[in-house]
Order: C-alpha cells, then structure tokens, then sequence
C-alpha cells in the first residue's frame, strides 16, 4: 500500500466502484492494483460536504446514529468524483478519487478519532440525537 504522500498515489485512477448488494459498503480499485471497501457509514459521517465539514476551520460536525445509513445512489461529478447520496437525505458530498483513497488508505484511523469524537460529546453511532 502507498502512502499517500507518494505521487505515484495521487495519480491513482479508479477503474472500478461497486456498491454491495447491503448498500452498505463502497468497493472502489485503482488501476496501481489498490483495491478498498470503504463502509457507508464511514462515508456518511467523514463526508466531504459543508454540511459535515462545515465552512471554515473549527466548524466540522460530529454526525451521530449513522450506523445503519446505506447508499442510495453514487453519481459521477466530472472526471474527477462522485456525489453519493445516502439513504438519510444526505447527498451533498462529493468524493474525490483522492478522499476516497484516503478513506481507503486511512478510514480505520480516521472512524477510530470519529468514535473517540461522538464519545467525548456524549454521542453514539445507533442514536441521532443532539449531543448533551
């Protein structure tokens, strides 16, 4: 597996994506050989979208009770993404070849800090709630 601070990482170009039969999982390859099965949920609460991310450094959202959100749709934006739309609403997140790599690459770090997130703000992955 590359890192991704390697180039030859950045120019990886997905030659396949397919959604599991659940709806649960996103399966995207690389033409380097790399190969991921990133979860929906994962997807859904590190989504790259304003509505996630937020606008601006500090304005990052914790999304709770998304355990068993699944994909409703996966739609190519350019050469360069896709948008999925998840079966909560959400589909306003477009995932570039590279986060998606680095979804790939890096999720179990990056759901494990998510986990630690909801945790500390008195959150779950099975309750939507408002943190306390």
């Amino acid at each position: 597996m590359e890192s991704l601070d390697n180039p030859a990482s950045d120019n990886a170009w997905p030659t396949e994506l397919r959604v599991s039969e659940d709806r649960r999982t996103l399966t995207v390859s690389f033409d380097d050989g790399a190969r991921f099965a990133i979860p929906a949920e994962t997807m859904r609460v590190l989504s790259p979208s304003a509505e996630v991310q937020g606008h601006g450094p500090g304005q990052k959202v914790t999304v709770p009770g998304k355990r068993n959100v699944s994909i409703r749709n996966v739609v190519a934006a350019g050469n360069y993404a896709v948008r999925i739309a998840f079966d909560d609403g959400h589909d306003s997140g477009i995932f570039t070849w590279r986060y998606l790599r680095e979804l790939g690459e890096d999720g179990a770090r990056l759901f494990a800090a998510y986990e630690a997130e909801l945790a500390e703000k008195g959150m779950n992955r099975d309750n939507p709630a408002i943190a306390r």
